[in-house]
């Protein structure tokens, strides 16, 4: 039977001459089937398990079918998980963005296919082959009603649909990577980190390549365990805060780039020495995804900054002096924020 999968899909595959890795991919195909199930490395055993998961996933959101609750009857949080321990396992580097664009739009176009030789036959159907929920069914069979005579292409309809709902319907791919970073959450929380520590990197950008996204995490989890972490997250929310209410009440954004020049102790001027090596460090090593080194760099402004708060008081009578303190502040949340949205993490 060519449709076998699982130990004896693999026998059968040897049998009629399959290569060993093909053979593989077929006993691996659905795998890993649980938490404690192991994970394929094999390359095609990967591809054939990534591609059945991914399939299943963007197929049943194209037809709005997604788990609620407690309910979950098609098992796609597990499919889900399968998807995330696969890529991770093996250090998959993908834009599951564009992965679950790609496989939407397979769906759709199978859709049309289907749906537009009975167009003529089942109002019904063409809703339903077309991705349209059931609650928008009445919406959709009166568009098809009073539009099908005129409708040159489905594509037509589908503009007339979303046209009249748009304001109801989630981007199927957006929600998609949602619910893959929801999963993702609860899988690295019994990896022991925390949901503020995944959050905080699920705001960077490149949140939809999982391996890189739990890199950035773990080295932010690892370095937030340090003192010197934990006290520059309080050195820096007090800088957040500070710049905030000034930008909210002055009507400007301090942005504008803070001079040494105006510096009047000892301690500003630390500071921007501080600032200065940490942005050396910095973007070389965010630029070769070293997240380790570019946490310790951020991390080790933490005596600088702290010197900075209990020797400077901020809002200076002196307005020049203020501003460029302000601008300095901008510096410390700029440089923190391209490591990681330190603002989500709690403490």
């Amino acid at each position: 039977c060519p449709d076998l999968q699982g130990v004896m899909g693999r026998y059968y595959a040897l049998e009629a001459g399959e290569k060993p890795t093909v053979a593989d991919a077929a006993r691996d195909h659905y795998s890993p089937l649980g938490p404690s199930d192991a994970v394929p490395v094999e390359p095609v055993s990967v591809a054939v398990a990534l591609a059945d998961k991914i399939d299943t996933l963007t197929g049943f959101w194209a037809i709005d079918e997604k788990p609620t609750g407690s309910k979950d009857p098609y098992a796609l949080r597990r499919a889900a998980l399968g998807v995330i321990r696969l890529v991770l396992g093996n250090g998959v580097r993908m834009n599951l963005r564009m992965v679950l664009f790609a496989g939407g739009d397979l769906h759709y176009q199978q859709f049309q296919g289907e749906a537009w030789d009975d167009i003529r036959s089942s109002d019904d159907k063409l809703a339903l082959s077309l991705g349209i929920a059931s609650k928008h069914l009445e919406t959709a069979r009166e568009l098809i009603r009073t539009h099908l005579p005129r409708l040159e292409t489905k594509s037509k309809l589908m503009e007339l649909f979303l046209g009249t709902h748009l304001q109801d319907i989630k981007d199927p791919d957006e929600d998609l990577l949602a619910f893959f970073h929801d999963r993702l959450k609860v899988y690295l929380k019994d990896q022991g980190i925390r949901h503020d520590i995944i959050d905080a990197c699920l705001a960077m950008p490149g949140n939809d390549d999982l391996t890189l996204l739990v890199k950035r995490a773990e080295a932010l989890a690892a370095v937030m365990k340090t003192e010197d972490g934990a006290n520059l997250l309080q050195g820096y929310k007090r800088a957040n805060n500070i710049l905030t209410q000034a930008e909210a009440k002055d009507g400007v954004e301090y942005s504008y780039g803070a001079d040494v020049k105006f510096a009047e102790t000892d301690e500003e001027r630390a500071l921007f020495a501080a600032l200065d090596r940490a942005e050396a460090a910095i973007i070389p090593a965010m630029a070769a995804e070293d997240f380790g080194t570019a946490m310790a760099a951020m991390a080790a402004l933490r005596p600088a900054v702290d010197a900075f708060f209990t020797a400077v008081q901020v809002n200076s009578d002196n307005q020049i002096v203020r501003r460029n303190r302000l601008n300095l502040l901008h510096r410390i949340r700029a440089i923190c924020s391209g490591v990681a949205d330190l603002s989500r993490i709690e403490g």
